[in-house]
């Protein structure tokens, strides 16, 4: 199947079955097969590795994916498609195909994706985890971000999202792309933009700029955030309303637990001045703040 994705190829099958690509769920199939083998030798996939897939599709880059890992957790929300991709990867023992939404919320991962994933995380002693997808791309920023917000941690992630997500993830203060996904992403990990993709790649062609970006999650920087959930909460609350100096936005964020001599405080100790932005934070800065906050209202709990 990895070698056989292309653009006639897909438009056969799809006949043949009496189907059409759905593009508001991001059915955009990446039919340069150079692009498919590049995505897997990115990810740096070895036998220890369990793989989770978001985005089937008719299978291709599982099938290239499946005999070089552990395990292939893929998970895709369009019925006909999950159909489509079991013929495709009946052969592989190690694929576990998942017909569902890979979301709970716009904020939490699947339960059930979660147990899987852990489950074969389990089977065996030095097991890691990888994410490698063409992901749709209503549901990228999603599962990028939430899933460094879990009880199981990637090593890393390579995928092919929207070109202006990746600028987001890996913008510098004070940049227009820059905000609280750069932030929380940079924070943990080391991102590099691998390729840009033009919309001829695909099929059908999407009307916007696609990136690869390979994502390698550092335990260092992690290790030094002491409540990964809570700095999750504050950057997003930081950055709620963008234009607003920080100090007004602290006090909306944390009204009852922290009042202006509180927050000035704060902003002073960590040498801010009261009429910064958010925007205008380096990651470390954020980082400083964040704990500062959360030593200050914990007790307050």
């Amino acid at each position: 199947m990895a070698h056989r994705q292309t653009a006639q190829f897909l438009m056969r099958r799809f006949r043949e079955v009496g189907i059409r690509p759905i593009t508001k769920r991001g059915q955009n199939f990446l039919i340069d097969l150079n692009l498919v083998r590049l995505i897997a030798e990115t990810a740096d996939l070895g036998a220890d590795d369990v793989v989770l897939e978001v985005g089937t599709g008719t299978g291709s880059l599982t099938a290239l994916i499946a005999p070089q890992v552990a395990a292939v957790v893929t998970v895709e929300i369009d019925r006909q498609l999950h159909q489509l991709a079991e013929q495709e990867l009946v052969s592989f023992d190690n694929v576990t195909l998942l017909c569902q939404d890979v979301l709970r919320t716009k904020n939490q991962l699947s339960p059930l994706v979660l147990e899987t994933l852990q489950e074969k995380l389990d089977a065996a002693a030095g097991r890691k985890l990888k994410l490698v997808a063409n992901l749709p791309y209503h549901v990228a920023t999603p599962i990028i971000s939430n899933l460094l917000d879990t009880v199981i941690v990637p090593d890393s992630m390579t995928v092919t999202i929207q070109r202006e997500l990746a600028d987001r993830l890996i913008a510098r203060p004070s940049t227009k792309d820059y905000g609280a996904l750069s932030i929380w992403i940079q924070s943990q990990c080391e991102v590099q933009l691998v390729r840009a993709l033009p919309p001829s790649v695909f099929w059908p062609r999407p009307r916007v700029q696609s990136a690869i970006l390979h994502i390698q999650v550092c335990p260092q920087r992690r290790g030094r955030i002491p409540d990964i959930s809570f700095f999750h909460q504050f950057v997003r609350a930081m950055f709620f309303h963008r234009r607003k100096y920080l100090r007004s936005v602290m006090l909306s964020a944390y009204k009852g637990q922290l009042d202006k001599p509180a927050v000035d405080e704060i902003l002073q100790g960590e040498g801010l001045s009261v009429q910064i932005r958010a925007e205008a934070l380096s990651v470390e800065q954020m980082l400083g703040l964040s704990e500062a906050v959360r030593q200050a209202v914990e007790p307050l709990k």
